[in-house]
């Protein structure tokens, strides 16, 4: 029997029938989720290591002979020990394998048995010991042996039901049996990929040689990345056939609010304006990301924008994740542009104002500053020309998609004051134009970074911040937790703030967190604006957007708790006046991974930089989140190490999409199983 890639699992009657039943179970169906789920490693079992005789430094793999097993107990834990020599020589170097709560295994490892073994030796005592070691039972008169010996052999990770054996000859059996037709090519032609897919799917499980290995999973990377890439191009290309018009005035509102700042735009912020000016002077409707670091003038240049789309005759939206930010995104514009005859208004879920909703009746142009309440308001925004959403990635596709679509085609301006690294704005931001602001404007007071520990530093911490107070300054006390728990060993808002309160008498203490009804916030805010309170023992509340000036000390307690882009966002809470601000990373237990990561805090101020170290350290998944970035269909291919792979994939499928936007030629037509739409589902709409 041949396989396509369509073949169901169900009709290949030589699987082993406990795989059958285990692998609907992980939703593998077909033939092609079974090929797609390759090795985690491989074993080089032509030749295995020597039998060893002191411990090794990494993970070794040889084989062995079971000559004794026991199951033990140590207190409550169980264990199972075998006992193992070298079969091949003297017989007497002996290796303890052991596994805690698996005793299980006893039925699987008999004395007599030869096993290869996986695992790194180390000594307890006089003894050397593998704990938790992967292995196999080697079976001379098994005829498949030469699916698992005596070859590069893959190793699978495993679910429940699953065992190593059966699953490898099963695979076995599917790769040499791969109908041609069955898997037709997904990249399409060029010369950085040497061999064609079905080898590629073939190699990847059984190997000839390491370089051959290689060359499939440098294939089958680059497909991974060609089909991320197609989804961005083709959402790009979706995105500019919409129809849609020039939203550009002549520039004279613009000219009026810069002559009467009294501060000079900087090169990056004027150059950010520039090429936003000719993506609204465009018939195509502008898509585009402006990022910077924080403090670095996202507002002033998203105002501009919004000056030239109402000047050409259009109203405005402006959409931020919390109230906090909405009001004081409204405060902002209001004393900016009211002064030129530009209605703001603002709608939150407590708050509306300005004019009233529904919106612009005045039949004048208004912009309108909002929070999710925008999403929900029963009004279209008539003339709605220009949307720009604040602090994009706290918002799904579906809240920007609904705002998008109070107007029609508007153009769209997403802000984000996480800096993105290059490799990540090329995937998953690949549909948006790109502007940057890279660059602080000047004035600003240094921001003085440390990292310390909580125990030792406490006391010293109390009188630096009693200093600072006194001489006008305020501050922020961030812990990762509102109230103490009994399972997560950290700090708490409401454990701490008595003693805060009490250190630091007579000035004033306030606590802040999310469970905090939103109009009484309001009011902590406003106090702290207006320096009635010099303390906020807060939550990660303040993260996002809150503008104080006078506040120059932040103090984050279980600092390492904390992910890099977070902690620099919430270190950009301070820094935006002329005075020196100083962050003080607070830790408790430490890993050397979570000094690594603090150690680039202290050493950078420079958000780009941190976000690389963040996408190395925690990797692209857990910095974005799989299902919302695509990501998820990355198996083999590396955002990190593999940019040069990207970009050849990024050229591939920008050529195709140029040459076939809707994916409708005969030759792609297989191509629109992979594409993802804004619903999750798969298959583009014909």
């Amino acid at each position: 029997m041949s396989f396509t890639a369509e073949t169901p699992i169900a009709e290949i009657a030589s699987l082993d029938k406990k795989l059958l039943k285990s692998l609907p179970k992980i939703g593998y169906t077909k033939v092609n989720d079974l090929l797609s789920h390759y090795p985690k490693r491989y074993e080089n079992r032509e030749q295995f290591n020597e039998f060893p005789y002191e411990p090794t430094e990494s993970p070794i793999c040889f084989k062995g002979e079971v000559i004794d097993s026991s199951r033990k107990f140590y207190g409550r834990r169980r264990f199972f020990e075998a006992l193992i020599s070298d079969s091949e020589g003297t017989g007497l170097n002996q290796i303890t394998l052991r596994w805690f709560n698996m005793v299980f295994i006893h039925k699987l490892i008999m004395v007599g048995q030869n096993v290869v073994v996986y695992g790194k030796v180390k000594k307890s005592g006089k003894r050397l010991i593998i704990d938790h070691p992967e292995f196999e039972i080697v079976e001379p008169n098994n005829t498949n042996s030469s699916i698992h010996l005596g070859r590069i052999t893959p190793i699978y990770p495993l679910s429940s039901g699953i065992s190593q054996r059966p699953l490898r000859e099963a695979l076995f059996n599917i790769v040499q049996n791969l109908e041609e037709e069955g898997f037709p090519e997904i990249l399409p032609p060029n010369n950085f990929v040497e061999i064609p897919r079905i080898k590629a799917l073939r190699s990847i499980h059984f190997p000839a040689s390491d370089n051959e290995l290689a060359a499939a999973r440098r294939a089958l990377a680059c497909e991974e990345f060609f089909i991320l890439q197609l989804n961005v191009a083709y959402k790009k290309a979706q995105h500019n056939a919409l129809p849609g018009s020039a939203n550009c005035g002549p520039g004279k509102l613009l000219s009026k609010l810069l002559s009467s700042l009294p501060f000079e735009m900087t090169a990056a912020q004027s150059r950010c304006v520039d090429e936003i000016r000719s993506d609204l002077g465009s018939p195509k409707p502008m898509n585009r990301l402006l990022q910077g670091d924080v403090g670095s003038g996202k507002t002033l240049v998203a105002v501009c924008a919004i000056l030239l789309a109402v000047e050409a005759g259009s109203e405005a939206a402006l959409m931020a994740p919390t109230q906090i930010l909405a009001e004081q995104h409204h405060a902002v514009l209001s004393q900016w542009l009211e002064p030129l005859g530009i209605n703001v208004g603002l709608c939150t879920a407590k708050k509306k104002t300005g004019s009233d909703l529904p919106l612009f009746e005045q039949n004048s142009p208004g912009i309108i500053v909002g929070t999710h309440a925008l999403l929900y308001d029963s009004s279209n925004i008539e003339n709605l020309g220009l949307v720009v959403i604040d602090e994009q990635h706290k918002f799904g596709v579906s809240q920007r998609q609904k705002l998008i679509n109070k107007g029609s085609c508007p153009d769209i301006l997403v802000m984000t004051a996480t800096p993105i690294p290059r490799t990540l704005t090329l995937t998953v931001y690949g549909d948006l134009d790109v502007s940057v602001i890279d660059e602080l404007p000047p004035g600003r007071g240094k921001i003085n970074t440390y990292v310390r520990q909580s125990k030792k530093h406490l006391s010293d911490s109390i009188k630096f911040l009693k200093t600072k107070l006194g001489e006008g300054r305020q501050a922020y006390i961030v812990y990762p937790l509102i109230e103490d728990s009994e399972k997560i060993k950290v700090g708490s808002v409401e454990g701490a703030f008595q003693k805060w309160s009490e250190n630091l008498s007579p000035f004033k203490c306030e606590l802040l967190h999310g469970r905090i009804p939103p109009d009484e916030k309001d009011t902590i805010m406003d106090r702290f604006r207006n320096g009635a309170i010099h303390v906020l023992i807060s939550t990660t509340v303040i993260e996002v957007g809150v503008d104080v000036p006078n506040a120059t000390i932040m103090y984050v307690f279980d600092a390492e708790r904390f992910g890099l882009a977070q902690l620099h966002q919430l270190r950009g809470r301070i820094g935006r006046g002329k005075h020196n601000s100083y962050c003080v990373l607070m830790t408790g237990k430490v890993t050397d991974d979570s000094k690594e990561k603090l150690k680039v805090l202290e050493e950078s101020s420079d958000g780009f930089v941190i976000a690389e170290a963040d996408l190395k350290l925690r990797g692209p998944g857990e910095l974005l989140g799989k299902a919302q970035s695509g990501i998820d269909r990355l198996k083999l291919g590396d955002l990190i190490t593999e940019t040069e792979l990207v970009k050849q994939a990024r050229s591939l499928s920008s050529a195709l999409i140029k040459l076939d936007p809707n994916i409708e030629n005969p030759e792609n037509l297989h191509l629109r199983n992979f594409i993802v739409l804004d619903d999750g589902t798969d298959g583009v709409v014909a």
